[in-house]
């Protein structure tokens, strides 16, 4: 069997014509129809005022710390249980990374330990000066909570969801609760750029700020006058294009996404000690990736290291969940308040194939290799 990836791209019928279309006219530059087109598809979505697509969900996620004013010492409070991408745009900024554990409903911040974070930091003499929450594998956090705390202290709320585009709680967008919104447009989310990311808010002011810092800063003068450090994180002309054929197919995609869950579920829920996380009643997650608990009482320790290595042996990819950060050797200075949700889930956790290109029949075939082992 050919190779089964984890979450390949998957294109439609419209992005080569919105990419060609680029060539015809020559804007082949960074910025240009497609990018504004590829933004009001973004800000409609997500119905914020403002949608500035950028080189990478790094890129949009430094620039937000940026334009919220961290600098060097600062503490920023960051989700553990996530990838390294989240925290390390705190790094960029001299700031310190301190991390917070997972609840078992969500896999997402918990509140009442971010509270207890926030508290104890203060008490430190170091408030902290910004909160970066993920909507893990498409799955919304606890906003409601996460919000009313932060404000509670004033701290204003990065919402990373770069891997919950079209993921809802409350019937609100992800990434449209907090002051600061991001998207990754990376090659193995729900829609691709090739690349690419996202900052969105519903501040035009932090909007306005972000556009001419990612362009460099030039200042309007018939010569390159900068007033301050600008750089080079513009989302192409080009790549904007592949965007926008990507957003209108995103419906379908997350519909598939979740018929794949959906199967897995069925299928594998039968066996004792496969557990799958669920969606509360406020949410709705796009199921960017399937993942499956391999319980321990009912499986031996590193079941899901096992697992992962039979389907490797069969061509078919799949990956351990978030090692969480504070367990990074990167990050094994820093402070992280912790309750053993993520450590436990990074232990017995597993993703599985879930791309929206993929077809019943080789998602039956995943399906059986794990059901041929549990046997």
């Amino acid at each position: 069997m050919s190779k089964v990836w984890l979450s390949s791209p998957h294109m439609g019928e419209k992005e080569q014509e919105y990419v060609l279309e680029a060539f015809r006219t020559n804007w082949v530059a960074p910025l240009g129809p497609n990018v504004d087109a590829f933004e009001k598809q973004l800000s409609d979505l997500l119905s914020v005022n403002e949608a500035v697509s950028l080189s990478s969900g790094s890129a949009a996620l430094h620039l937000a710390l940026i334009v919220l004013g961290i600098k060097t010492g600062d503490v920023v409070l960051c989700q553990s249980f996530t990838f390294a991408a989240s925290a390390f745009p705190i790094n960029y900024c001299n700031a310190i990374p301190v991390f917070v554990d997972s609840e078992k409903d969500t896999w997402n911040m918990d509140p009442e330990l971010m509270e207890e974070a926030i508290t104890d930091q203060i008490k430190k003499g170091k408030k902290p000066a910004a909160i970066i929450v993920v909507h893990l594998y498409g799955m919304p956090a606890k906003m409601n909570q996460i919000i009313s705390i932060a404000e509670k202290y004033n701290i204003p709320v990065i919402e990373d969801a770069a891997e919950a585009l079209g993921s809802t709680y409350e019937n609100k967008a992800c990434g449209s609760f907090g002051k600061i919104g991001i998207l990754s447009f990376n090659g193995n989310k729900i829609i691709t750029t090739s690349g690419g990311g996202a900052l969105v808010s519903n501040d035009k002011d932090i909007a306005a700020k972000v556009r001419h810092i990612s362009a460099q800063a030039k200042e309007p003068a018939p010569y390159y006058l900068h007033k301050e450090t600008g750089f080079n994180y513009r989302l192409s002309n080009i790549c904007a294009g592949i965007g926008r054929g990507q957003m209108e197919v995103l419906t379908q995609r997350v519909e598939r996404r979740r018929q794949i869950f959906d199967l897995y579920k069925k299928e594998l829920k039968q066996i004792d000690g496969i557990n799958f996380i669920e969606e509360s009643a406020n949410s709705f997650s796009n199921r960017w990736l399937t993942t499956v608990i391999f319980d321990e009482n009912h499986f031996k320790p590193g079941t899901n290291e096992q697992v992962r290595q039979l389907l490797e042996k069969h061509n078919i990819e799949s990956r351990p969940l978030w090692k969480p950060l504070h367990q990074q050797p990167v990050f094994a200075e820093n402070k992280s308040y912790c309750n053993g949700v993520s450590d436990q889930l990074f232990a017995t956790g597993l993703c599985l194939p879930s791309g929206s290109n993929l077809t019943d029949e080789v998602v039956t075939k995943v399906i059986d290799e794990i059901k041929s082992f549990v046997k």
